[in-house]
């Protein structure tokens, strides 16, 4: 049995408060890519043209994506806010985490059956400690000590911020990951944007960023990793691939207007991880000939749609009403605020901020550059009221890229906290 813990990474600590009010002398413009991008990884094909400057015309999004995650069986209360039921605490026990398998002691499934015919009921420590197996008695205290949190905290957002304002996280992050997946999958309710459901992914998945004919292109990290693997046939494909068979070289699509349907269909059947590239380029360059050529403003930028998801995020999470606009360069004399939006952003953007040197290598890591404006200043510390606050998101040495949200709950200058 797999153990919780280990599912993923344990995230880094939590952020620093990034509220240095000393105004930089200095500038900052958007390199990307670095001039020493790897492209031989990923590959991507568009089909038709990305770039039609024309609003989404696509069906309705799917009733119920993610369907892994277990939205339609929260309650939405009268804020607005999910939650927990039984019929979600169930779908837990059935996780590969917690499933039962031909192993199971006899301990394990007693406790098993009868969390499922009652998922909030009271467990002895004895029950536990009768677990033969010691991955599946970890993983029975992790999901117990989870599942009474959520209850007392009455909401996701409520157990969520209380998770992120303790300073200390001690929850496995898998149940972080699905509990941020819920709330971005409510955030969605009635969107019809296919870029902003791949968009909204990157809030609990980490990608993997290159370069591909001038493009910065986002891609599922698992999902990419996966498909090197196998190349897209699952344990065929690996079997193939140890047996040295020579297979055709994986094509991902970048998402635009015609397949944007599949993505939709896709996630309506699964829990994440899409297939899909996200194109998260600001501008496209135009060769007409003759040395001439243009920029055009990417109409269809998931940096965009990215933009629309943070902010109902935040507007959800912490009853304020904010717009957040990608940015090429920041160029304010008056920089007074910054977040990062994932742990290389925020150490890039402190360096820069308090003057110290930063190398190239690093400046060129840079994604994106965002401003985010809250509608009232109100709202905000007096100290700074009015003022924009950048954001900023980077990839790793190695092109990995993990956007942090609870960056956003921690460390934007609210008047009072939520």
């Amino acid at each position: 049995m797999t153990a919780i813990a280990q599912v993923r990474d344990t995230p880094g600590r939590l952020p620093a408060d990034h509220r240095s009010r000393r105004q930089p002398a200095f500038g900052l413009v958007l390199h990307w890519p670095p001039s020493d991008t790897d492209t031989d990884n990923l590959r991507a094909t568009a089909g038709r043209s990305m770039d039609r400057m024309q609003d989404d015309s696509n069906p309705d999004v799917p009733p119920d994506y993610w369907p892994a995650c277990g939205y339609h069986k929260l309650e939405v209360d009268a804020r607005g806010w999910l939650r927990p039921t039984d019929d979600w605490l169930r779908g837990f026990l059935e996780r590969p985490e917690m499933a039962l398998v031909d192993e199971s002691c006899r301990a394990e499934r007693r406790l098993h059956r009868a969390l499922q015919q009652a998922p909030g009921r009271k467990v002895a420590a004895a029950e536990l400690d009768a677990i033969r197996d010691a991955d599946a008695r970890e993983n029975y205290r992790h999901f117990l000590a989870f599942r009474d949190g959520v209850l007392a905290a009455g909401t996701l957002e409520a157990w969520l911020l209380q998770v992120f304002r303790s300073g200390r996280i001690v929850v496995p992050p898998l149940f972080i990951d699905l509990v941020i997946q819920a709330l971005v999958r409510h955030g969605l309710e009635g969107s019809t944007d296919a870029w902003e459901l791949r968009a909204a992914e990157m809030l609990f998945r980490p990608q993997r960023v290159t370069l591909h004919e001038g493009r910065v292109l986002a891609a599922d990290r698992e999902t990419l990793d996966l498909q090197h693997e196998t190349q897209g046939l699952g344990e065929l494909g690996r079997s193939l691939l140890q047996a040295q068979v020579p297979l055709k070289r994986l094509a991902l699509q970048v998402l635009n207007e015609d397949n944007a349907d599949r993505l939709r269909a896709r996630a309506a059947q699964s829990a994440a991880g899409s297939a899909f590239l996200l194109d998260l380029t600001h501008e496209i360059e135009r060769d007409i000939g003759h040395g001439v050529s243009f920029r055009l403003v990417n109409s269809r930028s998931g940096l965009k749609a990215l933009a629309r998801v943070l902010a109902r995020w935040v507007g959800h999470l912490l009853g304020v009403t904010v717009r957040i606009e990608p940015l090429q360069r920041i160029d304010d004399p008056q920089w007074r605020w910054h977040v990062g939006l994932d742990a290389e952003a925020s150490r890039l953007l402190d360096d820069l901020y308090e003057g110290r040197e930063v190398e190239p290598e690093r400046m060129q890591r840079l994604i994106s550059l965002f401003k985010l404006s809250f509608d009232d200043p109100a709202q905000m510390r007096a100290d700074v009221a009015g003022r924009p606050v950048y954001l900023a998101m980077a990839t790793t040495a190695d092109g990995s890229f993990r956007l942090k949200p609870q960056n956003l709950l921690l460390n934007l200058p609210l008047a009072s906290p939520s």
